[in-house]
């Protein structure tokens, strides 16, 4: 797994991330969802070192990252703080600019580092996801039945006792499709009481001090300022919830595209070449 990648363990101003990189060309941040890490990209990221210096962190919470502190707030937990690790991250490896893609939960903090630090950002990528105020405000019947767990994980205490004590049944995966090295990084986290607590905690910061960052970026008029491209899950449910995903994107990010990926939610352990290929092509051109 990661043939010919570097791993660290690099500190930040506020935490200590695990990460490795590799590679040959410019410099590619790619950032994983929940329950992953950023060994959820080891088919996709090998076959984007030929052209890019792909990093790949856990993200402060998860993995072997540092945990943040438990804040009233949840602001540990923010996307603007985990935004700010992966931007020193970035710095300390010698990259002032860089392409960027996050998956699920990764993808807010993507799209925060994007929004807060738009001159470190040349192009971003988003898979599976919305900004948080845009999920929270259109937020349907058909939302709350289908996402639940959005709303249970923002609870105290009760999600972490109800996930550890049976991990494997909670989250319910094959560990022939992650691939043998990656699902054994995955089983060490969620069997970890304080790595889910930190994965929960990236819940509850959600509709808390997220949203209002979301909220104080619409009320002063800033979106976007590098082109978008957002991929989405044939097989998983935001085009269900939201017809038109790109639509959903219109007021945060003028310059956008997209389009579906033949595969469930975690496309880059089911359709790593197809997923290489798209960012391939929006960061490149080719």
């Amino acid at each position: 797994m990661f043939e010919g990648f570097t791993l660290d363990f690099v500190r930040v101003s506020d935490a200590t991330l695990r990460v490795r990189h590799g590679g040959e060309g410019p410099p590619l941040l790619l950032l994983h969802g929940h329950p992953r890490t950023h060994t959820t990209w080891h088919r996709v990221a090998p076959l984007l070192a030929t052209e890019f210096h792909v990093v790949c962190p856990d993200l402060r919470g998860f993995g072997q990252s540092s945990q943040p502190p438990d804040l009233p707030d949840h602001s540990g937990s923010s996307k603007r703080a985990k935004a700010l690790d992966c931007l020193e991250l970035m710095v300390r490896l010698g990259f002032e600019r860089f392409y960027l893609a996050g998956h699920d939960r990764g993808s807010y903090t993507a799209f925060r580092l994007a929004m807060d630090h738009p001159g470190a950002v040349e192009r971003l990528a988003v898979m599976d996801g919305v900004p948080i105020l845009e999920a929270l405000e259109r937020c349907t019947e058909k939302f709350a039945r289908l996402w639940w767990h959005w709303f249970f994980f923002c609870q105290p205490d009760k999600p972490e006792r109800a996930i550890l004590a049976d991990p494997l049944k909670w989250y319910g995966v094959d560990p022939q499709a992650m691939g043998p090295e990656n699902y054994a990084d995955f089983l060490a986290a969620i069997q970890n009481p304080d790595i889910v607590h930190g994965m929960i905690e990236d819940y509850r910061a959600g509709p808390a001090i997220d949203r209002f960052h979301d909220e104080a970026d619409r009320k002063q008029g800033r979106g976007l300022q590098c082109p978008l491209l957002c991929l989405w899950s044939e097989r998983d449910d935001l085009p269900d919830l939201y017809g038109d995903v790109l639509d959903v994107w219109r007021p945060w990010a003028p310059d956008r595209q997209g389009h579906a990926i033949a595969s469930g939610h975690h496309m880059a352990e089911e359709a790593p070449e197809e997923v290489a290929q798209a960012l391939r092509q929006f960061f490149t051109g080719r």
